[in-house]
């Protein structure tokens, strides 16, 4: 790991991939419940652990396994969509095309149908968001469609929130920390007196960002353990803490430190996603395994390292749009003194300590704890931060590069 291959991304299929014959029925038949109540939680297929290390984490593991690629020389291009010039990162097999299909298929049904997540004159962003390519890049190794299906709901269902709530599609700063801590209790619910549950049930059903999580956590429940789903509560409360300290600061027409800001950013960030990996891939890494400092650094450094990556390819969708939006290329402008490309070749730079740092801690990891479910989790998280920079540069509907080279 600490050569320049880094955690690598094979993305081998090291799992069945017998598909459902048909999606699980709805959670949430009912059009109004009185009180969501929480599913029975069925213990998640065990799959036998394989991981996939690159070979200097192999031989510090005492493995053998296969060299990984070296990370994709500055500029390649590829068949759709540039990789920033100098951005490090891993080059990941096209996703299955078959399986892109069906979650496609499966997640517009759900997003129009079951939640009501958008109107149709957004439906071709809902289409360019191209979250089935997306999920399918980040997750080769789920052993089902439905398993993929709820990693892609809980994605739309962030996105539905931090579109509405915070950015494009009537978001404000303004009343957010009540919409939030409303919109939260969709995933960790309330348990209060029979009196006041009814009309906190109603609440779930009122906007779309509400009805999007209720639903994609009731289906998540059906696939995860206790531990599993307790996790990942914590992580989006993490979330909706850095979407408040942004919102603060864009209340008060405050610009950052470039410490605070990527402070802010290790919250307002990714992680919620690459956590669930052992979910999405039909295992369980333990409470105790994950609560490592070791491994929680792990999980930090790969969602803010993907989260930069985001601020890069952003940058000039962000520059476009109304108000001021904070990246990490903006406020390292405003706080150094640099101009705007300056300023974006060094966010390039703090993308690439970010991973390096990833890599280092995840191959130390690794060789002090070599149990099989921790391999088995690394390799997830690396393939995850591959998967996300693949439809990154891959998704020319969303994204361009600045003119900087």
């Amino acid at each position: 790991m600490a050569g320049p291959s880094g955690l690598g991304t094979a993305s081998l299929h090291f799992a069945p991939r017998a598909e459902p014959a048909a999606p699980p029925a709805r959670p949430d038949a009912a059009a109004a419940p009185a009180a969501p109540t929480q599913p029975t939680q069925p213990t998640p297929p065990v799959l036998p652990a394989r991981p996939v290390l690159p070979s200097a984490l192999a031989r510090a593991a005492a493995s053998a396994l296969p060299e990984l690629p070296h990370p994709a020389p500055a500029g390649a291009a590829t068949a759709e969509g540039r990789p920033i010039p100098g951005l490090y990162h891993h080059p990941v097999p096209e996703p299955d095309p078959v399986r892109v299909a069906e979650v496609s298929r499966r997640i517009k049904r759900w997003a129009v149908d079951e939640v009501e997540a958008y109107p149709p004159e957004w439906e071709d962003q809902f289409d360019g968001f191209s979250v089935g390519r997306y999920m399918v890049a980040c997750h080769p190794d789920a052993p089902t469609i439905e398993h993929l299906m709820v990693a892609t709901r809980l994605m739309v269902a962030e996105n539905v929130l931090d579109d509405c709530y915070c950015e494009d599609h009537g978001g404000s700063p303004v009343g957010l920390g009540g919409r939030l801590l409303l919109a939260h209790t969709a995933l960790d619910p309330v348990h209060t007196t029979d009196e006041y549950a009814p009309a906190w049930a109603e609440t779930l059903l009122s906007d779309a960002p509400r009805r999007s999580y209720r639903s994609a956590m009731q289906y998540f429940l059906q696939l995860a353990t206790p531990s599993q789903a307790d996790r990942y509560r914590h992580d989006m409360a993490r979330l909706h803490m850095g979407y408040l300290a942004e919102a603060a600061w864009a209340q008060t027409d405050y610009v950052p430190q470039v410490a605070e800001y990527l402070a802010m950013r290790q919250f307002n960030n990714f992680r919620p996603c690459p956590t669930i990996t052992d979910t999405v891939g039909g295992y369980e890494l333990p409470a105790d395994l994950h609560a490592q400092p070791a491994m929680q650094r792990v999980i930090a450094l790969a969602g803010n390292a993907t989260t930069i990556a985001n601020d890069l390819y952003s940058y000039t969708k962000e520059l476009n749009s109304p108000g001021k939006h904070l990246n990490l290329p903006v406020v390292i402008a405003e706080r150094e003194g640099l101009s705007a490309k300056e300023a974006y070749l060094k966010a390039v730079e703090v993308h690439n300590d970010l991973m390096h740092a990833f890599e280092t801690a995840a191959a130390e990891l690794a060789a002090s704890c070599p149990d099989p479910r921790v391999l088995r989790f690394l390799k997830g998280v690396a393939t995850w931060v591959d998967g996300n920079h693949y439809w990154h540069m891959t998704n020319t509907y969303r994204y361009s590069l600045p003119d900087f080279w």
